[in-house]
Formats: C-alpha cells, structure tokens, sequence
C-alpha cells in the first residue's frame, strides 16, 4: 500500500504518484500532521483560511 504524501505547496494530501493533482507540484512529503477534509470550499471558514478552493483531502502542517 502505497504511503499517503502531502503536497508542501498546496497542502493536498496525494495518495498516488509523484505528482500533486492540485497544483502539479513535485515538491511532496511524506511528512505532515492534521487532517482537514474540504467539502465545500466556497463556504467553509477553514478553506478560507487555508487558501483551498478545491474540495479533498489536506493537511495542516507540512514538513
């Protein structure tokens, strides 16, 4: 099973392959912590403030 990396532009956590399919970043980690899953980005407090506006997977802090 492959690990879960989380994109150091963007946040996004991919599961698959070497590239984010958010902002097509290279530059993934494999080392994060927190878990925020956006559903509706256009309302959502937290999107806002995490600068999301695409609904997935993302986490907090990325290393």
């Amino acid at each position: 099973m492959p690990k879960e990396k989380a994109c150091r532009n963007c946040h996004m956590i991919v599961e698959k392959g070497q590239i984010c399919p958010n902002c097509k970043s290279k530059d993934l980690s494999d080392d994060f912590s927190g878990l925020v899953i956006i559903l509706d980005p256009e309302n959502s407090e937290i999107a806002k403030r995490l600068n999301v506006s695409k609904p997935g997977r993302y986490a907090l802090r990325v290393r």
